[in-house]
């Protein structure tokens, strides 16, 4: 750069530098006098002189006035807009509000939130619209507010973890309509159902995990019944009630410290899957010590119940056996008048020696009385058919176990709730009680159709109508009819339980049932049985638990056989039997007189499915009061039911008959009881054998032509081989017989919820059983055959044939060419035992006649078949399955593995 160039820059930027300095100053003070001017301003802050609303559409502008604190006269500031920005934004009206203030003229500009037009729900498969919408806030022709959609996708989210869907969203969507409307679209992916995976315990020393998982509820995927079980879900409400039952399990096994540390429930990264992990502390095993009774009721001695007590000192503290003794102590004060009775067991625990000291404290009450019986909630029912079962009466003392029967008697009635119970209120004085019988009525008439299928009697069509309270006396009246291959039947029922209110009750049947043995008896001769009847009966108690009940019965029978089992031998026009002679001697019709008496003593906690409780009868009948048919016969029956706990149900039952003629039978070679009156047994009674497949029967056996040698024997076809092949037909004729016994012992398995839900109730049984005790019948056997006979009881003979040499026609062995079936189609048949050559005649003799009968099954040995079951309540109605084995059997017993029923409602 030259030097010219140099002092013409330096004078430039001198000249700028000169230029800028005066306007600075200018521009400070003017800076300045801004300031000055600004300053009176700020002290002099605008007053609001009007408030004016922009953009409302539904609400009028002074309900949006109303929801702020500003008015006109105030003061406005930039913090006072602010606070009506939040008083709007608090009403959750609005999408959007703007506030601008113009020298005083305040202007809210307002967008208001849209109205909601309807609710969808989208992909919810597992849980329904009625189920999610009670939950939902959001409602049509509410306003749209975020915070309500916010919440309701929380409910439906909480919703599906019920259900452990913990892997299930909810994302919302909002849909614009005209006129501000909007339609809400929850879209739900309800995810997979959230399993426990595994199922951890740290801690625990003195019993396996297998042990404690068994004592749970939840239960881990992979079972070989996990299919069956709702359980093993995720449930938080679960996962506590599991705490608790680990905790019971190990009082009860005398861990008194035992403690739950903590209870952990992990979902795995997937969101399907839950690990569950248990911390425990089991501690010291106690014993009880010192066990006394500290009674300050008159009427109890506290030494004397002490030593009663089934807690003993030196047993392992059990808090399970402390509770069922309290409530037993309760039970034993209630009986003695002590409704109110406190019972409280006080403990002291001794670490030096690990034992446990109980004293049972009962405190003072008074006796009480039953000041009043109400009963409520009854539209229905009459007053007295609930009143007439207590077992107490209003002035009465109190009495627990009077009053548990009296619950247990209400409930057997079957027209109220399952959980009926009688409540306790405190009366007008410390002494009194009144005692509700809160009842919620059930539907008591049927009208039922039904179809179904079993193995027993194949196809089966039913209908029926039936009351069960009419008129709401608590009297039965009922109309039925059956029909299947097996059986028709129709039938008129009434029942009346108090007659003219009276502890006495009275029943009548008329009836008319027709039994075709031939569906069972197929490819055997067999009959069919008609019987038209009417049946009375009343009963009396005798104490709370035995009853006597005495019947008539009269019976108008026909037994027949079918058309091709009769012939007219000697052409007289009468038809004879020509079946089987044990069937031919019980054709014909009867009339059968019956008088009947019974004595029974049940204590059932319920007569539909009992839990608990036994049942015992004893019943006479005498056929002779009149008619034909005279007999007498005795049936017992018993049984007893157990609660073992954890839904598990054991029983016990048993069942026996004799029956004795009064009338000897002049054809030798019968039983003096009739066919149709003798006991017969197998399914559906005994599991495990077929109808009538157990107890005396006849089996005829064919000799057979082996060699097709006439000059040989005829060898008697052995019984096995006789049988194969003949399993889906009977191939014996089954006589019944006079005694029989039956057992069964029977245990029914829960199973999980799930499994209940669906109806599901199998169970595990065994039976024992025998029927026998028959006049022995004088048996056939025909190695040699029998000759046939003309009608007048002639021996038929047949005339050979001959040649035109005179020779006779015989076969290639040397016999005689004579077909063997069908003689009269090929010689002549006659009664000379020589033809007119005076050669001897052959003998007619048919094939069917060599055969042998042997009877089998008349043994008092026991028979002993098991089994497994299941009762399921299906959509096709109701459905038990047997899977039977026979462990005893005799020689001649037919036996049936699977029997099943099914049956349906519409």
């Amino acid at each position: 750069m030259n030097t010219r160039t140099k002092r013409l820059m330096a004078t430039l930027l001198a000249g700028t530098v000169m230029g800028g300095m005066p306007t600075a100053v200018l521009a400070q003070e003017v800076d300045e006098t801004t300031a000055e001017a600004a300053q009176p301003a700020a002290q002099q802050p605008d007053i609001v002189r009007t408030i004016a609303v922009a953009g409302a559409q539904r609400l009028e502008p002074q309900t949006i006035l109303s929801y702020i604190r500003l008015r006109p006269g105030d003061t406005y500031t930039q913090a006072v807009g602010d606070q009506v920005l939040k008083d709007l934004y608090a009403t959750e009206l609005f999408s959007n509000v703007s506030v601008r203030n113009d020298a005083g003229n305040v202007v809210i500009t307002i967008t208001e939130n849209p109205v909601i037009n309807r609710i969808i729900l989208e992909g919810n498969d597992r849980i329904k619209n009625d189920k999610i919408i009670p939950e939902i806030r959001l409602a049509p022709r509410q306003i749209f507010t975020r915070s309500k959609v916010r919440a309701d996708v929380a409910r439906i989210i909480e919703l599906y973890k019920r259900q452990g869907r913990f892997a299930a969203t909810v994302e919302p969507q909002m849909v614009q309509l005209s006129q501000n409307r909007v339609d809400i679209v929850f879209e739900i992916d309800e995810g997979p159902k959230s399993k426990v995976r595994q199922i951890n315990i740290i801690g625990n020393e003195q019993f396996s995990d297998s042990k404690l998982k068994g004592e749970m509820v939840t239960k881990t995927t992979g079972g070989l019944l996990a299919f069956l079980s709702s359980n093993t879900s995720y449930d938080p409400d679960r996962l506590a009630f599991d705490q608790q039952n680990l905790r019971t399990f190990y009082l009860t096994e005398g861990y008194a410290d035992f403690r739950v540390v903590s209870a952990v429930a992990e979902l795995t990264p997937d969101k399907e899957d839950f690990i569950i992990t248990y911390v425990v502390e089991e501690g010291e095993r106690y014993k009880f010590g010192d066990v006394k009774v500290d009674s300050q009721l008159r009427d109890f001695d506290g030494d004397a119940m002490a030593s009663r007590l089934s807690i003993k000192t030196g047993d392992y503290y059990n808090a399970k056996t402390v509770e069922d003794t309290v409530e037993q102590m309760t039970d034993l004060a209630g009986t003695y008048g002590y409704a109110f009775a406190d019972i409280r067991p006080d403990f002291k625990r001794n670490p030096e020696d690990l034992t446990m000291d109980v004293t049972f404290v009962l405190r003072e009450a008074p006796r009480v009385y039953v000041e009043r019986i109400d009963v409520n909630g009854n539209t229905l029912t009459q007053d007295k058919v609930v009143r007439r079962e207590f077992r107490v009466a209003e002035g009465d003392a109190f009495n627990s176990l009077a009053i548990k029967r009296s619950e247990a008697r209400i409930k057997s009635l079957g027209y109220f709730q399952e959980n009926f119970e009688v409540t306790q209120v405190e009366g007008s004085a410390p002494d009194r009680v009144v005692l509700e019988a809160n009842i919620e009525e059930q539907p008591t008439g049927e009208l039922q159709l039904s179809a179904g299928f079993s193995s027993l009697e194949k196809f089966i069509l039913a209908g029926s109508i039936r009351q069960k309270n009419f008129r709401g006396r608590g009297q039965t009246i009922g109309l039925s009819v059956n029909y299947s291959g097996y059986s028709k039947s129709a039938q008129v029922s009434f029942a009346e339980p108090y007659l003219f209110d009276r502890n006495i009750s009275m029943g009548v049947d008329v009836y008319h049932r027709e039994l075709d043995n031939d569906f069972f008896n197929r490819g055997v001769s067999t009959y069919e049985q008609a019987t038209t009847g009417l049946s009375m009966r009343a009963g009396v108690p005798l104490s709370e638990y035995m009853s006597l009940i005495g019947s008539y019965t009269l019976n108008r029978e026909n037994v027949s056989v079918a058309g091709d089992q009769l012939l007219d031998r000697d052409g007289d026009g009468i038809a004879e039997c020509v079946s089987s002679r044990f069937i031919c001697e019980a054709v014909g019709k009867r009339t059968a007189s019956i008088l009947g008496m019974t004595l029974s003593h049940d204590t059932l906690n319920n007569r539909f499915r009992p839990s608990s409780g036994s049942t015992i009868s004893l019943t006479g009948e005498f056929a002779g009061l009149g008619g034909t048919v005279k007999y007498l016969r005795m049936r017992s029956r018993m049984g007893k039911y157990f609660d073992l706990g954890s839904g598990l149900i054991f029983s016990l039952n048993a069942e026996g008959g004799w029956i004795h003629a009064l009338k000897d039978n002049p054809t030798p070679g019968f039983d003096d009881v009739r066919l149709t009156d003798r006991f017969f047994l197998g399914e559906p009674q005994f599991r495990g054998f077929d109808i009538r497949g157990v107890g005396p029967r006849i089996i005829t056996r064919p000799y057979l032509d082996d060699d097709n040698d006439p000059t040989t024997p005829r060898v008697l076809q052995p019984l096995d081989e006789f049988i194969e092949g003949r399993e889906d037909q009977r191939y014996a004729d089954a006589l019944g017989g006079r005694a029989y016994y039956l057992g069964r012992a029977e245990i029914e398995i829960p199973l999980g919820a799930g499994a209940r839900e669906m109806g599901l109730r199998p169970s595990i049984w065994a039976d024992v059983g025998s029927l026998f005790a028959l006049d022995k019948p004088i048996l056939r056997d025909n190695p040699n055959g029998v000759q046939s006979t003309t009608a007048d009881g002639d021996p038929l003979y047949v005339e050979l044939l001959y040649n035109d040499d005179g020779t006779p026609l015989i076969n290639d062995n040397g016999t005689p060419d004579i077909p063997e079936d069908d003689f009269q189609s090929f010689n002549p048949l006659s009664t000379n035992e020589v033809d007119a050559l005076g050669n001897p005649t052959n003998p007619v003799i048919p094939a069917a006649s060599y055969f042998k009968e042997t009877l089998y099954g008349d043994s008092i040995k026991p028979r002993v078949t098991v089994g497994i079951g299941v009762n399921w309540n299906s959509p096709f109605g109701p459905f038990r399955i047997d899977l039977s084995h026979a462990l005893i059997k005799q020689e001649g017993d037919d036996t049936k593995t699977l029997s099943f029923n099914v049956g349906t409602q519409f």
